[in-house]
């Protein structure tokens, strides 16, 4: 049947992630060779500003963008909320994935059962300082950077009271015992498309590879997210949030949607709910009503 090399950024989470799409892949076709080829991401290498301080997330994607051309892999594989706004025509996105856990979670330091206040909570997350700042007055925040395995090392060497954490990604890394509060998306709004994966390929991809890992439903929830996300004009470092719920068996679409007005600091959160068939224009719409200030203040 051939042979498909699959890229990837070389942490152990990006890895892991991969390897769930290599592992559906053998599994589907069985005579077909699947190979892993991994690539050092201008966002690992930089690990002493936020992301948003260097560019935003696009930096996670440009070393694989490359590679993708260059014919050195024929698909790459992304957590989907890391992913720019705007995809390069000739690299399209192939299929999304089933959603994980999409909520931010509270990590402890080992042994504990709640935060310790008086150490600041580790995040480099500004969409998510603006909303834990609402739910817990009494935290501090500080920037924390480096991959899942370093940052948790940080935390229980005494570093911080708390980490902010995807459920998704301790998830697949087999550390959901690690997580001590689910941040529901009615309190804090998950990043667009958190806890999907998302393959890449260029135009002549055979996307009919992955039927049965690509997830319908998913996609029309993403198309929402991030369509709210690009009508704000933010990255996706921005300090903006988006999450999509199908109801009635796929048939409508609820929206959860947070934006931050730089110039008055002021953060705004609210929800529409429709058809799933105009779910694009659903989050055009809540786009336009937060960005106009209509909406419920986060204070």
């Amino acid at each position: 049947m051939g042979r498909v090399i699959i890229g990837s950024r070389d942490s152990k989470l990006a890895v892991r992630q991969s390897e769930m799409v290599i592992e559906f892949l053998r599994g589907a076709h069985p005579g077909l060779e699947v190979e892993l080829a991994t690539f050092k991401t201008t966002g690992d290498k930089i690990l002493d500003r936020r992301l948003d301080q260097i560019g935003g997330k696009g930096l996670f994607v440009k070393e694989l963008d490359a590679a993708l051309r260059a014919g050195e892999c024929d698909y790459t594989v992304h957590s989907c909320k890391d992913l720019p706004m705007e995809i390069p025509a000739d690299l399209p996105l192939v299929c999304f994935s089933a959603r994980e856990d999409p909520r931010d979670v509270l990590v402890f330091p080992k042994g504990a059962g709640e935060p310790d206040w008086s150490k600041p909570v580790g995040t480099s997350s500004r969409r998510r300082e603006i909303q834990l700042r609402a739910l817990f007055p009494e935290a501090t925040f500080e920037s924390v950077r480096g991959n899942l395995q370093t940052r948790l090392r940080k935390l229980d060497e005494g570093g911080y009271g708390a980490l902010v954490l995807a459920a998704a990604g301790l998830k697949r890394m087999g550390l959901a015992d690690r997580i001590g509060r689910y941040l529901e998306p009615d309190e804090v709004i998950p990043s667009a498309a958190q806890g999907v994966l998302a393959v890449q390929g260029r135009t002549d991809a055979d996307s009919s590879l992955f039927d049965g890992f690509a997830d319908s439903e998913v996609a029309v929830a993403v198309s929402a997210e991030r369509a709210f996300v690009t009508r704000l004009d933010g990255g996706c470092s921005s300090p903006i949030a988006a999450h999509a719920r199908l109801l009635e068996g796929g048939n409508r679409i609820e929206l959860l949607g947070l934006y931050y007005d730089e110039e008055g600091q002021k953060a705004y959160r609210s929800h529409i709910e429709g058809a799933a068939v105009d779910a694009v224009e659903l989050a055009y719409k809540l786009a336009d009503d937060l960005r106009a200030g209509n909406g419920d203040l986060v204070e």
